[in-house]
């Protein structure tokens, strides 16, 4: 477990060299990086068609906002209208005007950025977005502060539904802690929904100190069973993959560098759930999507192992049970059955291996954060 420790909280007291990499990172998105076409890797993009709602929603942003943003995903949970969004590591605004639309003008999304010149760049069009999104008053706010300490940027506990972050955590030099302050702003029942880039193997010391390979998503990818442990530790049992697509490496230089780790980018859901079990239980339990979260219609897709038709009774583990009953997410579900009986492990549910079962995974175009 030694190992596993360095590479989640790095060395004993190494808290210049977290300063070193914060600066580095700061330095790459604030001043290196004016562009995505700037970044070296596809490690913050996606191949994937984004829906014509998501399309609208970004054709409103202003042009400012858009060219500063490094990268091509987008994160979008279902169901925000209403609630309140903490977007870790928000840059010049683009998925908090994003989602700003999503929740309407009673939700609120807030930006937290340790980039000066990305965060002045996205508090500049707060009035603009509001009169554009025709609302009232603004539903969006922006602080400058780092993701480790978001007590110090004003996030009061239990104060948030849903936190977003897009291809941000690996950026972190104390992962642990982004995890311990997500789990302490969230409510009881809230999710914390987000891409990031994992790694095969943990990344060498030699790789995590470049700050190229940083700024560029790989060197700082935790090893996901190292995350999966970490997850587990700060009270996020049972997370969840939505997605996941290998990352390609076209930079000659950068793939000569990593050598044959492998990268893949992921989005999980992390549930502040306290009735939640360490694996996948059969309870006998059963839900029934009604179709009535805004935009899908047809199917609810909680994770990887759970697309739900509507009108179908969906057998669950005691888990999936607990993350639709106890969320946001109850009043768009029937429910059938309890805890009362113990059936044995609900095979096939819970927690997956985002590289296909330590497979090797096939290159090819496109991955995202």
């Amino acid at each position: 477990m030694n190992n596993a420790n360095e590479a989640v909280n790095g060395d004993a007291g190494a808290h210049a060299a977290a300063d070193r990499t914060r600066d580095n990172v700061a330095e790459y998105y604030g001043k290196v990086l004016q562009k995505s076409s700037d970044l070296k890797t596809n490690a913050c993009c996606t191949d994937e068609e984004m829906p014509s709602d998501l399309k609208r929603a970004l054709a409103n942003i202003a042009d400012e906002v858009m060219i500063k943003y490094y990268g091509c995903g987008l994160i979008r949970p279902e169901a925000l209208e209403g609630l309140t969004v903490l977007d870790l590591g928000c840059g010049a605004g683009r998925d908090v005007y994003a989602l700003a639309q999503f929740v309407g003008e009673h939700g609120k999304v807030i930006g937290v950025d340790m980039t000066e010149e990305q965060i002045s760049v996205a508090q500049k069009y707060v009035k603009y977005h509001a009169e554009k999104f025709g609302f009232a008053r603004p539903n969006t706010e922006f602080r400058h502060g780092f993701i480790e300490r978001l007590d110090e940027a004003g996030i009061e506990s239990e104060s948030v539904d849903v936190i977003v972050s897009n291809c941000v955590v690996n950026l972190s030099p104390d992962k642990r802690a982004v995890l311990e302050q997500a789990y302490r702003v969230l409510k009881q029942g809230g999710e914390m929904y987000f891409s990031d880039v994992y790694a095969l193997r943990r990344v060498p010391k030699e790789l995590a100190e470049d700050p190229v390979l940083f700024g560029e998503c790989l060197s700082g990818a935790l090893y996901y069973n190292d995350f999966l442990r970490l997850a587990h530790e700060t009270g996020f049992l049972d997370p969840r993959v939505v997605k996941s697509s290998p990352i390609t490496i076209e930079n000659d230089e950068i793939q000569a560098r990593v050598g044959a780790i492998r990268f893949v980018s992921v989005t999980y859901r992390l549930f502040k759930l306290g009735g939640l079990e360490h694996l996948c239980e059969d309870y006998g339990q059963a839900v029934r999507y009604k179709g009535t979260i805004a935009g899908f219609p047809h199917m609810f897709k909680l994770d990887n192992h759970h697309a739900i038709e509507t009108g179908k009774i969906f057998p669950v583990c005691g888990n999936t049970w607990c993350m639709l009953k106890g969320t946001r997410f109850e009043p768009h579900f029937e429910f059938f059955g309890d805890f009362s009986t113990h059936f044995g492990v609900f095979e096939g549910c819970g927690e997956d291996d985002p590289f296909g079962m330590n497979a090797p995974v096939p290159l090819g175009n496109g991955s995202c954060c």
